[in-house]
């Protein structure tokens, strides 16, 4: 039998082995396995006489995409409308973050339907699953459960119940017999995940299955598991905060990057409607080093509080600490404030913090990062009224961002009165009722607006 080695972080190929993988270059990932030829046969219900002959695009009729409501607002939202059928997600996270107990509420409001669900776990017994859907208050009958891991059995059972919601959690404890390897290595791995899209598209399920994640926040295994499947869901959160954020990084039936704001309660994860007016819980007032800004996550506006702390500092070399924001950004916008405005932070330790314990990489929370360092090194509070947002570049200008009239309506929304935007934007959002926009086109304008 022939043998190849696979890369078990990439998933690169080759015959002969590495102690360094020429892809990623990775040491000590290579690994032995049997190199099998799997073929799945035909995987798509299509007209034989048109199969292998391309069609011009524009005789081509479209064909409107159905979709399960799941009755949970923010899951439909990262769906873009719900559950599309044959389609294949992917839905990866840390372990203990929810990914099972939202699966399994799915099952709920699916089942409430009349649709047939076929729930199969590799990590559970049918008695553990039951405890949980108890917990959960799940009562659906269309729920079938099924703990196995063989992938032909489970080929099987999936064509003879014949479900609308298939749920596999999750792929990296399937395996098939054809493949010499352990569960979990980069071909079983691969070659279950086809043959679930296989199964999927050609019998018309919708298919969720979970993925194991890596110390590093990837996904476990090879990169082509993303790219086999439509969507791709990850839960981000801390396990000992009580909210989650379920981001869509791949649709390929909506919108990219989209989010949904989750509760974990003892009933399960609950939806927060209105994730502003949660994340700005609790601040503090007519306090330095605080200032609000909205974000766009997809299509939706967020309201966070920037926090920041600049003390004196003791040692020869200031530090430097983040959190919720990027490092190489904080460093880069206190070289600005130092340059441009003549603030002298290079012998004070700075600390800047997203509060809530969200991450956001947009480049519209500058503005709000440099007025709580200012505020914090000259001990100045901002007006808690106030929302600030905009890009700010190596020259202390003031760029526009997208959205910002969906970011000013929020702010007006939870009861801002004033709003700080740069002035490429002002034009957008100068006739919106029940807040004042002011326009800066520098940083030094920023500052002498938002901190008197």
């Amino acid at each position: 039998m022939k043998t190849k080695y696979v890369c078990g972080e990439c998933g690169y190929e080759t015959g002969r082995w590495f102690g360094k993988c020429p892809s990623c270059g990775m040491f000590n990932t290579m690994n032995e396995e049997a190199d099998v030829k799997i073929s799945f046969g035909s995987s798509y219900k299509s007209d034989s006489s048109i199969l292998g002959k391309p069609l011009r695009l524009e005789n081509i009729q479209p064909i409107s995409s159905n979709r399960i409501k799941t009755n949970i607002g923010e899951l439909d939202r990262v769906l873009s409308g719900g559950i599309v059928q044959g389609s294949l997600t992917l839905v990866g996270g840390d372990p203990g973050i929810g990914k099972s107990t939202l699966l399994i509420q799915i099952c709920q409001y699916v089942g409430e339907q009349g649709k047939q669900i076929l729930y199969v776990s590799g990590e559970e017994s049918v008695q553990q699953i039951k405890l949980r859907a108890s917990r959960l208050n799940i009562t659906t009958k269309n729920l079938l459960l099924l703990s196995e891991t063989n992938m032909n059995i489970i080929e099987n059972t999936i064509k003879n119940v014949s479900p609308d919601l298939l749920i596999i959690d999750s792929i990296q404890t399937m395996f098939l017999d054809e493949i010499a390897s352990a569960p979990g290595s980069v071909s079983q791995v691969r070659e279950c995940t086809s043959k679930l899209m296989h199964l999927g598209k050609g019998e018309n399920i919708s298919v969720f299955i979970v993925g194991h994640v890596t110390k590093d926040g990837a996904i476990a295994g090879p990169r082509v598991l993303e790219h086999i499947v439509d969507t791709v869901l990850y839960f981000e959160g801390e396990r000992k905060a009580s909210y989650r954020i379920l981001r869509s990084v791949k649709n390929r039936f909506g919108s990219t990057n989209e989010i949904g704001v989750f509760e974990m309660k003892k009933e399960g994860l609950v939806e927060i409607e209105n994730p502003s007016e949660y994340m700005l819980l609790g601040r503090p007032l007519d306090v330095s080093g605080s200032a609000v800004t909205c974000s766009i996550e997809g299509t939706r506006p967020i309201l966070v509080e920037v926090q920041s702390l600049i003390t004196y500092t003791n040692f020869g070399m200031p530090r430097r600490m983040v959190a919720g924001v990027d490092y190489n950004r904080v460093n880069l916008l206190i070289a600005v404030l130092e340059k441009r405005v003549g603030l002298n932070l290079g012998n004070y330790d700075s600390y800047v913090n997203l509060t809530g314990g969200i991450k956001i990489a947009e480049p519209s929370l500058d503005a709000s990062v440099v007025c709580a360092i200012a505020s914090s090194y000259k001990n100045k509070s901002i007006d808690p009224y106030t929302l600030v947002f905009g890009e700010i570049g190596l020259t202390g200008e003031m760029r526009a961002v997208v959205m910002s009239e969906k970011r000013v309506m929020e702010a007006a929304k939870l009861g801002f009165k004033n709003c700080v935007v740069p002035k490429e934007n002002l034009k957008e959002v100068q006739n919106i009722k029940g807040i004042k926009v002011i326009g800066v086109s520098t940083v030094s304008e920023l500052l002498d607006v938002v901190i008197m």
